[in-house]
């Protein structure tokens, strides 16, 4: 056992360093597409220890245990994550609705932290995520269950062997519509443009972050990696077939992350009713025609 939490320790550690790591070289690249140089690589690595060398100004209790709950809550969930097929701290614990339910601890310490900062400004982000949320959830939910029903299993590394096995096509490919939803919902759960509403720096100062600064700041954008590293890594193991390799797995994530940021740069921002009724629209019609194409009349490419 305690082998299995160093090693679900380190991957959470590979994780933040990987997507850090990413996240900086994609701030590179669209400085260069805008035509600027772009910050260093590594500035986001700089960035987040000089945070934490700083000193932060509380707002009481619950505003402080909430960040470390929150940070908490994605580090034990990114514990469980296997990278590849064969790489993973618990064996038989990989279920996907282990990080759907371990995911929400990590949202709740979010919107907790930031309803007891006392500014408006955080709760109206707060709820504008949670909205957010349950928007992209639904039409992303039918997908994986239809995934879950046609691969006989829940387990993400199960997911992955049948995508590998010998006749069978990736998801993404086997249920083009569902991929497509798959991956509009992971730019909703990334925040990305034009679901960038929670945030929205022009409109509500950052949000749930306004009232943050210092180490505590510095322990959100861990989060925010580590938060990153686990939705890229579902799209790429329920999509995209896993990886039977460390090497794989690093080529397939950072083209799926870079390719979100990059549709992310050229769209604007919608509004916090036209994503629900986005996502209640178009994602959640081609999420049902999907699941019944492929689960009642079994056409899967």
């Amino acid at each position: 056992m305690i082998v299995n939490i160093l090693v679900g320790l380190g991957i959470a550690l590979f994780g933040f360093v990987l997507q850090t790591g990413i996240a900086g070289t994609n701030r590179k690249i669209i400085g260069r597409l805008q035509k600027r140089h772009g910050p260093r690589w590594y500035q986001e690595y700089i960035d987040i220890f000089k945070l934490l060398s700083k000193r932060s100004v509380s707002h009481g209790w619950i505003f402080d245990f909430g960040v470390i709950m929150a940070l908490g809550g994605i580090i034990g969930t990114a514990m469980f994550m296997p990278l590849t097929s064969n790489i993973l701290a618990f064996e038989n614990y990989d279920n996907f609705f282990i990080f759907v339910y371990l995911l929400a601890v990590g949202m709740l310490g979010m919107a907790m932290s930031a309803s007891g900062s006392g500014n408006p400004w955080a709760s109206i982000g707060v709820m504008r995520a949670l909205t957010t949320m349950l928007a992209y959830e639904v039409p992303f939910m039918i997908v994986v269950l239809t995934i879950v029903k046609l691969s006989g299993t829940s387990s993400i590394t199960g997911i992955q062997l049948f995508q590998q096995t010998a006749g069978n096509n990736w998801f993404l490919i086997a249920l083009p519509l569902g991929g497509i939803v798959g991956f509009l919902s992971l730019m909703g759960m990334l925040g990305k443009k034009p679901f960038e509403t929670y945030i929205a720096p022009a409109e509500i100062a950052s949000g749930p972050m306004v009232e943050y600064g210092g180490k505590q700041l510095g322990m959100l954008f861990i989060l925010h990696e580590i938060s990153v590293f686990i939705e890229v890594s579902l799209f790429v193991h329920l999509f995209l077939g896993g990886a039977s390799n460390i090497f794989e797995f690093i080529a397939k994530y950072f083209v799926v992350y870079t390719l979100a940021n990059l549709i992310s740069n050229v769209n604007g921002r919608f509004k916090i009713d036209q994503v629900v009724k986005f996502f209640y629209k178009w994602p959640l019609l081609m999420a049902v025609t999907q699941a019944i194409v492929a689960i009642y009349f079994g056409w899967v490419i």
